[in-house]
């Protein structure tokens, strides 16, 4: 099992073939999979009532763009990473999150997220 065995990854995804895989790499490496949801709305919904430890953002949803996902994350202090096949820039307040391009396989796309709740800073 990996680090992500146990955690509640929310994966926020228009594409259904990208998010079944998404979520069935999570699954394989032991994680809870929260979603997959299409819309930012949806992801805001979930996220307001459902603890999670980590997430998956595309950034180009159809209803809009997820930094409102983003941000709602980062207030909550759960870190997460962007796959996106858009070049869209990326607000100041996520410089910092790991950007994935697409095409990328799940299992990378896995190690980032991997990588951005290791360096979370626990709560005390």
């Amino acid at each position: 099992m990996t680090q992500l065995a146990g955690k509640r990854v929310l994966v926020v995804e228009d594409h259904i073939i990208i998010a079944m895989d998404l979520a069935h790499e999570l699954t394989s490496e032991g994680a809870k999979v929260v979603g997959p949801v299409a819309t930012a709305a949806a992801a805001l919904d979930v996220i307001g009532s459902t603890d999670l430890d980590g997430g998956i953002l595309d950034i180009k949803l159809s209803d809009r763009s997820a930094f409102p996902v983003a941000d709602a994350l980062a207030d909550r202090d759960i870190p997460f990473v962007f796959a996106t096949g858009y070049d869209i820039g990326v607000p100041a307040r996520h410089a910092n999150v790991r950007r994935l391009e697409k095409p990328v396989k799940p299992s990378v796309i896995c190690r980032a997220l991997e990588a951005a709740m290791s360096s979370a800073v626990p709560e005390e």
